[in-house]
C-alpha cells in the first residue's frame, strides 16, 4: 500500500514521474494475477506486466464505463465492506464500485490530506447543501451520498441545510450561524443543487446569512449550469451576493476512484496531487496530447486495490495547462475540465440530479 503520509503536493516532476511509476506497476500486476477480466482485456491487447516498472504513461487504461457493464473485483467478496455506485438518470446503468477495509481506509487518508491543503488541519463547523435522507444508506452508496460521507470528515458540527424535500431550512440555517458566528465554517455541496436550492432560494427570499468566513467545497458537475449559460465566475459572483463567500474550490472526481480528488486551487485551476495524476489523450489514436491541446482524460490513481479502477479513460473533455509551476505554488500537473465527450451519458452528482428538472 501507498505510503498515505506524505504531502500530496510535494513532489517535482522527476520524483513524481518514478513515485507513480513504481506504485501504479505494482497496482497493474496486483489486479493482472486478482481480476481475471482485467487479466483477459490485458491479454487480449498484449498489455500483460512484465518484469520490472513501467513508465507510468504507458500503464494500460481500461473504459470508466466497463465498470456499468461488469462487476471487477481484485479480492473475494467476503472482503467487500462498502458498495458504492455511480450517478445515473433513470434507466441508466450504474457503475459498481466495491471496497474493501484497505481501500476504504486509503481513500479516507488521502482525501484528509487533499483536503487539509485547502480548510487547514482542524475540523470546522459545517453546512452540507443537501438532505440527510441521502446517505442513510451505509451499506450502498450513490456516488452523491458517498461523497457526503467523504467531506462529513471535515466536519465537527454538522447542518443538513435541506429538508427531506429538498426546501432550505432557513430557520436552520440562521441558527447555526448565530452559534458559529465568530468561526470559520464549511460549506459542502453539489454544484446544482447548490444552484437550485441555495443561491436561487436566498434571492427569492432576499436573505442574506453570512458566510464571509465561510470556504465552499463543491463538485458534481457543470452540465446543467452550462445549458443554463452560468459561467464559473457567474457562479462565484452570484455566491458572494447571497451570502459574502469568497473562497470557493471546485472539485474533480468520479465514483470509480473514490478519495482521489482533483481540487480547484486559488487561481481556478484543478490540480492532481501525489497520489494520482491525469493525461489528455488525442481522441483519435489516444496518444498523448501536448500542454494547451484539448482531448479525452485519462485518471489515474494510487488507490484502487480491491477493484481494477487504478487507470480510467473517462467519457470528459480536459486541457493540460501545466506542470509545478502554477502560480498558487502547488506542484503537479494542473489542467480544466472542458465537458463531456459527445453521445457520453450524463454522469456527474449535480448533472444527473439536475435531469430531474428539465
Amino acid at each position: 500500500m501507498v505510503n498515505t503520509n506524505i504531502p500530496p503536493y510535494s513532489m517535482d516532476h522527476s520524483q513524481r514521474e518514478e513515485f507513480l511509476s513504481t506504485h501504479l506497476s505494482e497496482l497493474m500486476e496486483l489486479h493482472y494475477r486478482r481480476c481475471e477480466p482485467y487479466r483477459r482485456i490485458l491479454d487480449g491487447f498484449g498489455k500483460a506486466p512484465g518484469e520490472g516498472v513501467i513508465p507510468y504513461k504507458q500503464i494500460p487504461f481500461i473504459p470508466v464505463r466497463l465498470f456499468k457493464e461488469y462487476e471487477l473485483l481484485s479480492t473475494d467478496r467476503e472482503n467487500i465492506i462498502k458498495t458504492v455506485t455511480s450517478s445515473g438518470t433513470t434507466g441508466q446503468r450504474v457503475s459498481k464500485i466495491f471496497l474493501d477495509r484497505d481501500t476504504a481506509s486509503a481513500q479516507t487518508k488521502v482525501l484528509t490530506k487533499i483536503v487539509s491543503e485547502f480548510i487547514g488541519p482542524s475540523r470546522l463547523p459545517m453546512i452540507i447543501i443537501d438532505s440527510p435522507s441521502v446517505i442513510r444508506n451505509r451499506a450502498m452508496f450513490s456516488a452523491r451520498g458517498a461523497g457526503i460521507l467523504g467531506f462529513q470528515i471535515f466536519g465537527r458540527d454538522k447542518l443538513f441545510a435541506l429538508n427531506d424535500d429538498m426546501e432550505l431550512d432557513i430557520d436552520g440555517l440562521t441558527a447555526f450561524l448565530e452559534k458559529h458566528k465568530d468561526e470559520r465554517i464549511l460549506v459542502f455541496g453539489f454544484t446544482f443543487m447548490i444552484w437550485q436550492h441555495f443561491c436561487e432560494v436566498l434571492r427569492e427570499a432576499d436573505y442574506h446569512p453570512d458566510l464571509s468566513k465561510a470556504v465552499m467545497i463543491h463538485g458534481g458537475g457543470w452540465k446543467k449550469l452550462a445549458d443554463k449559460k452560468i459561467s464559473h465566475d457567474a457562479f462565484h459572483e452570484v455566491l458572494h451576493e447571497v451570502c459574502g463567500i469568497e473562497h470557493i474550490h471546485d472539485y474533480y472526481g468520479m465514483a470509480e476512484q473514490t478519495g482521489t480528488i482533483y481540487m480547484e486551487c486559488e487561481c481556478g485551476h484543478l490540480h492532481s496531487s501525489i497520489y494520482s495524476d491525469m493525461i489528455i489523450r488525442d481522441p483519435v489514436d489516444l496518444s498523448e496530447c501536448e500542454r494547451g491541446s484539448e482531448g479525452i482524460i485519462q485518471t489515474l490513481s494510487l488507490l484502487p486495490q480491491s477493484y481494477p479502477g487504478f487507470s480510467l479513460l473517462t467519457e470528459d473533455k480536459g486541457v493540460l495547462l501545466g506542470e509545478d509551476d502554477c502560480p498558487c505554488g502547488r506542484k503537479g500537473r494542473y489542467f480544466k475540465v472542458i465537458g463531456r465527450m459527445k453521445n457520453a451519458e450524463i454522469r456527474g452528482c449535480s448533472d444527473t440530479y439536475a435531469d430531474k428538472f428539465k
